[in-house]
């Protein structure tokens, strides 16, 4: 069970305690998750604690272990993804770097066993048989439905991009050193960041296989926004250590540094870690919306208009230009105060088009043509997938256009590729349409009614309620009611 060490009245270690652990018995019932809605999802995976409790107690602050005595539920696990989907998996087509890493922790340090190019699955299976490595698998949901289904309902949920890692490690043997996470779930050399722009995330492991021995130890850097192997001396004793069967659930913060080995004489191990919340902090919010403040504001004071001393970029900042600054940022946060909206210059962007598209199946809806009925003057008509669309105001981005005035954008991710999904070398485009900020009223009406009139829309002519309906017809954002 979790452990945890607290200092004793001498200043001494003392032997472990018990820390926050739940035991959950058998329930029954047809679905062991409960796949209709985001918020359902979350609250059945983090089953019995209740959302609430977790977001109070847990999130952002300790680990959280789910131990579950469930067979329906781990049998469920263990379809999410099996050692043997390989073999089908290495047939598509994976390449080492890319889709698969193999490794395994010597002597405290991560060894990698990666080969070039293309991965045979025979050899792959050798190297896990015979050198005991852990193969680790990148963002299985791209060919993985039920990640794919669980994934995208996730990143409803939080509104952040959730990716996810699959390790795979044979009997009596390691994968990776302590360490702590930067991001969704790093590969080696591969994430869907940049090295320079590395954050990191918050992490949630199902076990789906076999059994898995975990030490987690407390953070030397709270809230950690580099990823960081840490030597065993450093780090100290295990603030908690248990083992994971199938079923069971554990969460811990950004930070965290932990380490994990499958026991001797079982099984291999396989679990998937789900992460999410990577460049979602407030520093990142900051930095996204100060340039749309200060925009705004330099439209209003001629301060900011007026250029910088000369020869300000070749010397060292001066305490003049700093007084100069502060002034400005004080400025900027008086007006903060007194806005309504905020303009988002990229976060929104960046979501909506990197995320997961709406969990379908072959043959179901399709989402990159529009269906049903043509909307008219007279129709009435709704919003549709409004988990996957988002409405943000923020300057043109024509570059053609100099007066730079505010648009309305709107980004979708119904035509996003789930293939692409969480892989940074993969090229991703935007999906979406902008409008003049005078159909902002209009837009509103459409997002905050569950249907509404074309005829009520608050636009000066019937010409341009009919432009705004068909063009958000013809992006599959509407329908006809």
């Amino acid at each position: 069970m979790p452990k945890k060490v607290k200092p004793a009245g001498d200043g001494k270690e003392e032997g472990p305690v018990p820390c926050k652990q739940v035991k959950v018995e058998a329930a029954g019932g047809p679905s062991p998750l409960n796949l209709d809605s985001p918020s359902g999802l979350f609250e059945s995976l983090i089953s019995p604690i209740k959302t609430e409790t977790f977001f109070k107690e847990f999130w952002e602050q300790k680990p959280l272990l789910i131990q579950r005595d469930d067979p329906v539920l781990a049998t469920y696990y263990r379809s999410l993804f099996r050692l043997s989907d390989l073999k089908s998996l290495c047939s598509r087509g994976m390449y080492y770097g890319r889709d698969v890493n193999v490794c395994r922790c010597v002597n405290g340090k991560k060894k990698v066993l990666n080969k070039d190019g293309k991965v045979h699955f025979l050899q792959l299976r050798k190297d896990f048989d015979q050198k005991r490595a852990t193969i680790q698998f990148h963002q299985p949901q791209r060919f993985k439905d039920e990640l794919w289904r669980i994934q995208e309902k996730l990143e409803c949920y939080f509104g952040s991009l959730v990716g996810s890692n699959v390790y795979i490690t044979p009997a009596g043997s390691q994968g990776l050193p302590p360490h702590y996470d930067d991001v969704e779930v790093r590969g080696e050399e591969t994430a869907r960041l940049r090295e320079d722009e590395l954050l990191p995330a918050r992490v949630f492991i199902l076990q789906l296989e076999g059994e898995k021995h975990w030490r987690l130890y407390h953070p030397t850097v709270p809230l950690a926004r580099e990823y960081s192997l840490e030597a065993e001396d450093r780090i100290g004793r295990p603030a908690h250590e248990f083992t994971l069967k199938p079923g069971d659930l554990l969460y811990f913060p950004r930070g965290t540094i932990h380490q994990a080995d499958t026991p001797s004489g079982l099984a291999h191990s396989t679990h998937v870690t789900i992460s999410t919340y990577q460049n979602s902090s407030w520093g990142d919010f900051l930095l996204d919306t100060i340039s749309g403040l200060v925009f705004d504001t330099a439209k209003a004071d001629v301060e900011l208009r007026a250029g910088i001393p000369r020869q300000l970029l070749l010397v060292e900042t001066t305490a003049v230009a700093t007084r100069k600054l502060s002034g400005f940022l004080r400025m900027l946060a008086d007006r903060l105060e007194g806005t309504k909206e905020l303009l988002s210059a990229d976060m929104k962007k960046d979501f909506a088009m990197n995320r997961l598209p709406p969990y379908y199946l072959g043959d179901g809806v399709e989402l990159s043509t529009p269906g049903g009925q043509l909307p008219g003057l007279d129709s009435t008509v709704r919003l549709q997938f409004r988990d996957h669309v988002v409405l943000t105001v923020g300057p043109d981005q024509d570059p053609s256009d100099e007066t730079r005035e505010k648009m309305v954008y709107i980004y979708h991710s119904l035509k996003n590729r789930r293939e692409t999904h969480m892989m940074g070398n993969e090229e991703t485009e935007s999906h979406g349409l902008r409008f003049p900020l005078s159909h902002i009223d209009a837009l509103k009406q459409i997002w905050n009614s569950s249907a509404i009139s074309v005829k009520d829309l608050k636009l000066t002519t019937d010409e341009e309620k009919q432009s705004l309906v068909l063009a958000l017809w013809t992006e599959c954002l509407i329908q006809v009611v």
